[in-house]
């Protein structure tokens, strides 16, 4: 009988580095450039923004490949979620859980690595956080020309200065939120 207990498990961080590379190279190969962002100006524009903005006037079937992208990574986290979950509860730090706690949110359940309180939709201030944060991780990825997967991944792998001053500034911004304005919303709503 064959098992999936070893895609369960930890893998070394090594496996994904490798397998990054090899699609960056594939994607260099083809003559694609790899960031998820265009994925929204894509489907946009298949929807017809191009009415009312030019930015959205593109040809969207130069792009096809990356909806197939975007789609499959939605079925991937959906059946690593829902398949191949860790039977043990994540390791987190003391000191993480009693920040974590101290702005009410506690540790992720067994079979988890995210807290409830953040990312369970049953929780209105959930949906809140997920569409402030999207529209803004949105607008952040287009004014950047990109977002951090292209700049990081396919920018700085090109050596281009501008994708490493967006990956510095999207660190730097990711800093300063989790630690000055994040607790401060979550505690507000």
């Amino acid at each position: 009988m064959i098992t999936l207990e070893w895609l369960t498990g930890t893998w070394h961080w090594s496996i994904s580095g490798l397998l990054i590379a090899l699609v960056l190279f594939l994607m260099l190969y083809f003559g694609e450039r790899f960031g998820v962002s265009t994925s929204f100006q894509t489907l946009c524009s298949i929807g017809g923004a191009k009415r009312w903005s030019s930015y959205f006037n593109l040809d969207w079937k130069k792009h096809d490949w990356l909806l197939v992208f975007i789609v499959g990574s939605m079925v991937g986290g959906f059946l690593a979620r829902t398949f191949l979950a860790p039977a043990e509860a994540m390791t987190v730090t003391p000191e993480t859980l009693e920040a974590l706690s101290d702005i009410g949110i506690q540790a992720p359940e067994v079979g988890s690595i995210l807290p409830e309180e953040l990312f369970g939709l049953s929780q209105g201030n959930s949906w809140l956080l997920l569409v402030l944060g999207g529209i803004l991780v949105g607008f952040g990825a287009r004014y950047a020309g990109g977002c951090t997967s292209g700049h990081a991944i396919s920018g700085l792998s090109n050596f281009q200065l501008p994708s490493l001053i967006a990956v510095v500034g999207f660190f730097i911004g990711g800093l300063v939120m989790i630690h000055f304005f994040f607790p401060f919303l979550f505690t507000l709503l």
